[in-house]
């Protein structure tokens, strides 16, 4: 059974408790708050340098870190990952884009403005750059999706699921989506979709990362 460090209210931890939940698959969900420094424990540490959630073990003393590669690794066979050669990369692609246009803004809107008490006065200087280059990664999205109702394969896959993220949480951190029709349709659609879970949901499985506390202390 998979062991994943995860913070509930974290886009990029929320992608992989997507993907298993939407695979069925069992896990062990270990909660990481990383406001509270839990991730910054030298236990951790020893797991995952970079101090980051989502963090996944896949074999005893194994991990896996970056969202979209533990996306990779546990959609991988599974109707979630498309099987030819041009799909599995067009999937890719939208990863890619995912953590260099959608995520650096959307996502780093949301952590500032949602999650860190006083974060919008700490990031006033950055806001309008968010707001723009965040805008720009979803008229591209919604270029995209005019004509398509997933990002690859015609079908639900990884990269839907990476994209959805983020995306479905900006109108909680000044973004409008009012004039993006065909990004708040693809948005129904993947929660129509069987097996959804949303971001506040919990598995049955849930541990408090209390001894990392200790440790850090």
């Amino acid at each position: 059974m998979y062991k994943l460090y995860s913070m509930q209210r974290s886009g990029n931890s929320y992608k992989v408790r997507l993907a298993l939940a939407l695979l069925n698959a069992p896990y062990e969900a270990i909660e990481v708050d990383i406001l509270r420094g839990e991730s910054r424990t030298p236990d951790f540490l020893e797991k995952n340098p970079s101090g980051q959630v989502p963090l996944l073990e896949v074999a005893d003393g194994r991990y896996l870190a970056e969202s979209n590669a533990i996306l990779w690794y546990v959609c991988g066979g599974t109707s979630l990952a498309p099987e030819s050669r041009v799909e599995r990369a067009e999937a890719l692609q939208w990863m890619f884009f995912e953590q260099h246009a959608l995520e650096p803004n959307i996502g780093a809107a949301y952590f500032w403005l949602s999650l860190v008490k006083g974060g919008r006065d700490l990031q006033t200087h950055a806001l309008e750059d968010w707001m723009e280059r965040g805008y720009a990664a979803l008229q591209v999205m919604e270029n995209h999706l005019k004509t398509r109702a997933y990002f690859a394969a015609g079908q639900l896959t990884v990269a839907d699921i990476a994209l959805y993220g983020y995306t479905h949480v900006a109108d909680r951190c000044d973004y409008d989506l009012a004039t993006f029709p065909a990004i708040r349709a693809w948005l129904r659609r993947v929660e129509q979709t069987p097996g959804f879970v949303t971001m506040d949901w919990r598995p049955l499985t849930v541990v408090d990362d209390q001894a990392g506390i200790v440790a850090g202390a």
